[in-house]
């Protein structure tokens, strides 16, 4: 069974930056499956939403709201997914959440996140 772990929230002012990590276990590959990992937000009041994504082509895509901001990474021997953050703003405030789907390799566009890590809270104060 996957578990994932988020750490590395914290509270900082705006313009200032976070790196959020996800550790995971129990992942199991094979010739012909992986995992696409990805991170998401929630604010209260609001709905979950996507903020970065890694694929398991390799490709990667970010909400329109944290491009040019915020870089996604993983660390396959760490078994870790990474967010960073640059630059943050107050609307950034929110609890994180990584997610992750086992998939078929070399597939892009599509991750069927099954897998959730406990959130990590980010508060940036202006």
């Amino acid at each position: 069974q996957v578990q994932l772990v988020d750490s590395g929230g914290g509270s900082v002012q705006a313009g200032g930056s976070l790196r959020l990590s996800c550790a995971g276990s129990g992942y199991t590959y094979s010739m012909y499956t992986t995992y696409c990992m990805g991170w998401f937000r929630q604010a209260p009041g609001k709905e979950r939403e996507g903020v970065a994504v890694i694929y398991s082509d390799g490709t990667t895509n970010y909400a329109d709201s944290v491009k040019g901001r915020f870089t996604v990474s993983k660390d396959n021997a760490k078994n870790t997914l990474y967010l960073q953050m640059n630059s943050l703003k107050p609307e950034d405030t929110a609890m994180y959440y990584c997610a992750a789907a086992k998939v078929g390799r070399g597939v892009r566009d599509y991750c069927p996140y099954n897998y959730w890590g406990q959130g990590t809270q980010v508060t940036v104060s202006s």
